[in-house]
């Protein structure tokens, strides 16, 4: 379930009215709240969900489907997702394509998903969908879930229970959502902040999207001249960095905050400002345009 998604069941469940009928069930969840819920092949609706998809991808999502397609990030982004914006200051968000003329995933075969071991985390949720709940004057992002029961799911009615943590285990969803959690954080931050953030430059969107979405392009940013003239990190800082693809996403996401907050976490060398400002007026010089892989703001 995508980011805009949960943002509109927020103003679904207070005030539902026919003939809409929501499919979230308006009970909060916690880890330790039971449910009843299994998805098996010898179900009758077996598929019926990857029929018709609307999912929004996460980081983390791209990097072990591109890892598995043994592709690029902008290959695999390129081929497989279509963009979208995710709010009215147009932060770019991809949503996985569908088959041509049809509604169903692409990754979708006769005998079921095609990269189930590395599907989406939305794919792993269903039928659960989670929301980050930061609640007012506190600064951490409070985890909720509930049951999203829709007509042609006939997994409700099979005879297993389990717990909110059990099914999370079962599905491979702590994983996704540790490595995603510093991103969402950020997308929450942006959409609650409002007018006090103000709409981000071009350049910063064009930042996210490469730290969201192009791990491959970020490490060639990291290793760039232009990035080791701002940031003072050591060597073998940046080897550990460069060398673990989960390591170097996480580090994007500090990057980001740092371009888009200010939380800065990540040490700037002393002559940083003055370099910039040479480079800018280098590249204003030549009538260059300006590369967000070189110059930061």
């Amino acid at each position: 379930m995508s980011i805009e998604d949960l943002e509109k069941i927020k103003e679904v469940i207070p005030d539902q009215s026919p003939p809409y009928q929501s499919p979230v069930v308006p009970v909060e969840l916690d880890l330790d709240s039971e449910i009843q819920f299994h998805c098996h092949k010898n179900i009758s609706c077996f598929n019926a969900c990857c029929k018709n998809i609307d999912i929004t991808l996460t980081p983390y999502d791209i990097v072990r489907l591109k890892r598995r397609l043994n592709m690029t990030s902008s290959q695999w982004v390129n081929q497989f997702t279509v963009p979208f914006p995710m709010d009215a200051h147009e932060m770019p968000g991809l949503k996985l394509i569908t088959k041509p003329g049809s509604s169903a995933c692409v990754f979708l075969t006769e005998q079921g998903c095609s990269v189930y071991e590395d599907r989406p985390v939305a794919c792993r949720y269903y039928a659960l969908g989670s929301m980050g709940v930061r609640k007012q004057g506190d600064s951490k992002v409070e985890d909720i879930y509930f049951v999203v029961k829709e007509d042609h799911c006939k997994g409700h009615d099979e005879p297993r229970k389990l717990t909110v943590r059990e099914y999370l285990e079962e599905q491979g969803i702590f994983e996704y959502d540790e490595n995603n959690r510093h991103w969402r954080d950020i997308v929450l931050k942006k959409r609650s902040s409002g007018p006090t953030i103000g709409k981000p430059t071009s350049r910063s969107l064009q930042l996210f999207d490469m730290c969201s979405y192009d791990i491959d392009n970020f490490r060639a940013f990291f290793n760039s001249e232009g990035f080791d003239q701002v940031f003072d990190l050591s060597e073998q800082e940046k080897k550990s960095l460069s060398d673990d693809e989960n390591k170097l996403f996480q580090f994007s996401c500090r990057f980001l905050k740092q371009v888009l907050f200010g939380e800065l976490s990540i040490p700037v060398k002393s002559d940083a400002r003055e370099k910039r400002l040479a480079e800018r007026e280098k590249h204003a010089k030549a009538g260059d345009r300006m590369n967000p892989r070189t110059v930061i703001d």
